[in-house]
Parts: C-alpha cells; sequence; structure tokens
C-alpha cells in the first residue's frame, strides 16, 4: 500500500509538471496567435453605417471611402464584406464593413482624416470608419474608455492608446503608460485630486 502511494505521488507531481509546461505553452501559442490575427488585419478598417440594403463591392466601398474623406484618388480596395454577425432585424443597426486596403498609406491616411471629421456624411449616409481589431484587443483597449472620458475634461492633458492596448498620459512633461485601466483611474485621481 505504501509502494502505491508513493507511485501515486510521484505521478502527481509528474502531472502537475507537465500541465504547468502545457499551460506555459498555450499562453505563449495563444499571444502568438493573436498577434498574427492582429498583423493579418493590419490594412483592414471598419465602416460602421453602411445600410443592410447596400450591396457591398470592392468599387462600391472604393468610391464611397474618396468621397467621403475627398481623396485625390480612389484607395484600393482588396477585399470588403459584412462583419459576419448576425443580420440585424428591420430597423435595426447595419452590420460593419470589413474593408481590406491594399496600402498601408491609404488606411492611414482614412484613418486619420476620419478623427479629424469625426461626423462623415456622404451620399446620405453617416458613416464612421475604426481600426479593425481582434475582439481581444478591442476589449482591452474599451477598458480604457471611463479613464479617457475623465481625461478629455481636463486641460493640459495628453493621452493616447498605443497598440496593442497601453494607455499613455502625458502630463507636466512627464509620459506615464499604463496596461492596467485601474492604476490608470488612480493616477487621475491624483491629478484631479
Amino acid at each position: 500500500m505504501e509502494h502505491s502511494l508513493s507511485t501515486c505521488t510521484d505521478d502527481i507531481v509528474s502531472l502537475r509538471t507537465k500541465v504547468e509546461n502545457m499551460s506555459k505553452d498555450l499562453i505563449r501559442l495563444d499571444n502568438k496567435c493573436e498577434d498574427l490575427e492582429s498583423r493579418s488585419r493590419r490594412n483592414n478598417v471598419r465602416i460602421v453605417g453602411i445600410p443592410e440594403s447596400q450591396a457591398i463591392s470592392c468599387e462600391f466601398v472604393s468610391t464611397l471611402v474618396r468621397d467621403a474623406f475627398r481623396l485625390g484618388k480612389e484607395p484600393l480596395v482588396d477585399r470588403a464584406h459584412r462583419a459576419m454577425n448576425a443580420i440585424p432585424s428591420a430597423g435595426g443597426r447595419p452590420r460593419a464593413v470589413v474593408t481590406r486596403l491594399h496600402y498601408y498609406s491609404d488606411r492611414a491616411e482614412i484613418l486619420r482624416r476620419a478623427r479629424e471629421l469625426q461626423q462623415i456624411k456622404t451620399r446620405d449616409i453617416a458613416i464612421s470608419v475604426f481600426p479593425d481589431y481582434t475582439a481581444k484587443t478591442a476589449r482591452a483597449r474599451a477598458a480604457f474608455n471611463d479613464v479617457r472620458r475623465q481625461l478629455r475634461d481636463i486641460g493640459g492633458i495628453r493621452f493616447g492608446i498605443l497598440h496593442p492596448a497601453k494607455l499613455r498620459i502625458t502630463h507636466d512633461g512627464k509620459q506615464r503608460d499604463f496596461i492596467s485601466p485601474e492604476e490608470a483611474a488612480k493616477f487621475v485621481k491624483t491629478i484631479t485630486g
């Protein structure tokens, strides 16, 4: 019986070590997959507000973007399709259009102009344009929304989110980076408080 217990204990220790190693590998591979998916979306933008009744094609999106942002030429669109969500009911919010642009410089220019204009209206369609992030990255960036709202009300502070989800706050000439929304909120309280 003592021999059996000793063998079981040894087996448990061995299995625990294997599980710990596999957990580390799983985290490493999960981070690698996230990075690869983020890189594959690098030239993508999401266009929100195009009615569901509108047929989506590369030519349509290219012309719409050129007109909306008053670009000198139509950007080269590799692919354009609706997000893979459920089709909304009548009167519901239309699905986003995911667009892959051929040139990263076109994407950067479109996003820059979208930030400047904020409300974009063309062809009687009000649209918004956003970067296309993975779900994990989008959740991590959205966690900073409350802190960013608070920072907008404070004068003399610059802030922004670095990729993938790091909030940078510049106050009195000093930069501070936060990966935790809670730490950022504590810092904002020290500024306002």
